[in-house]
């Protein structure tokens, strides 16, 4: 089939119509993606500076805050933006490079959070083996493998989507680009396009979440030859993890698992998993964890000595 676009670009329907609450989203979202920023940025500089905290857990983690800040720069000014404009337009190449972006990190993410699982599993299951297994060397890899594996799958979905005949209207009921709203918009029967998406994102999202589910069980109930202190420790360490884990695949899976279906919740499920769970991530890892918090603090002395001087 030959590939005919008329489309040069897009109008986004935005979070919502309403003239009031359009007012609202600005300082709104604008205090989020501040906080999240902050909170993220914070947790990077606080682990890359304290030698207590130079463990995998922690190269991870540091990872895992660099990640949610760029995922949620993916949307996150675009909408802050738009609510100051009625007429929300966005080029073609410029919603496909927000989808790509999306779904690099997001992918990522999913890949990291899978290897942070592992570095649990390990640390609780084969406390012995922990420094030998995970070793700098293949730390740094399974970041590797994680950004790697998050490239490849934007790309493939980059490459079916940019070449899809966009001939017809080009309003998008979002507030930012997205597979399914796009494929609304395609001349063409999308049954099938649909389904390859859900596999590719909502499947996959499934059968991790599924694989994560299991290992954090295995993890939990080997917490039991632990004695009560450690049980503690290494409890609310996975209760952070976990606690993640939920917060950003049950609404990937809620969006993606629905062939080419979109529902007026699909907006606020977006906004949760792309700007609330990033600002929330920092803020579970460090009330549930000293050692980041003591970091936080030395940090904030040096800070403030430093001022003093």
């Amino acid at each position: 089939m030959e590939n005919k676009r008329n489309v040069t670009e897009f109008i986004l329907i935005g979070l919502t119509q309403n003239p009031q609450m359009q007012k609202v989203v600005f300082p709104v979202f604008l205090f989020l993606y501040m906080v999240t920023l902050a909170g993220n940025l914070l947790i990077v500089v606080a682990i890359t500076t304290s030698r207590a905290l130079n463990t995998p857990m922690y190269f991870f983690l540091t990872h895992l805050a660099l990640i949610d800040t760029i995922y949620s720069s993916s949307s996150a000014p675009k909408l802050i933006v738009d609510s100051l404009h009625e007429k929300k337009i966005i080029s073609f190449s410029g919603c496909m490079a927000q989808v790509y972006a999306e779904h690099i990190f997001g992918a990522a993410e999913i890949i990291l959070l899978t290897v942070m699982a592992y570095d649990r599993y390990v640390a609780i299951c084969k406390p012995l083996h922990y420094t030998a297994i995970m070793s700098p060397q293949v730390c740094g890899l399974l970041v590797g493998v994680a950004w790697a594996g998050g490239f490849l799958h934007a790309t493939v979905q980059i490459l079916f989507i940019v070449w899809l005949p966009f001939c017809g209207p080009n309003v998008i009921d979002h507030f930012m680009c997205d597979l399914y709203p796009l494929l609304k918009l395609v001349c063409m029967d999308t049954h099938t396009l649909g389904l390859f998406v859900a596999a590719n994102s909502g499947f996959i999202c499934l059968l991790t979440f599924l694989l994560l589910v299991v290992s954090y069980v295995v993890i939990l109930c080997s917490l039991r030859t632990y004695s009560l202190e450690g049980r503690h420790k290494a409890l609310s360490t996975c209760v952070a993890h976990i606690t993640v884990v939920v917060l950003f695949f049950v609404p990937c899976m809620f969006v993606y698992l629905c062939p080419v279906t979109t529902l007026p919740i699909d907006k606020a499920v977006a906004v949760f998993y792309t700007i609330v769970a990033p600002m929330l991530n920092p803020l579970i890892y460090t009330l549930r964890n000293a050692d980041v918090k003591n970091a936080i603090r030395k940090l904030w002395r040096k800070k403030v000595t430093s001022n003093n001087d």
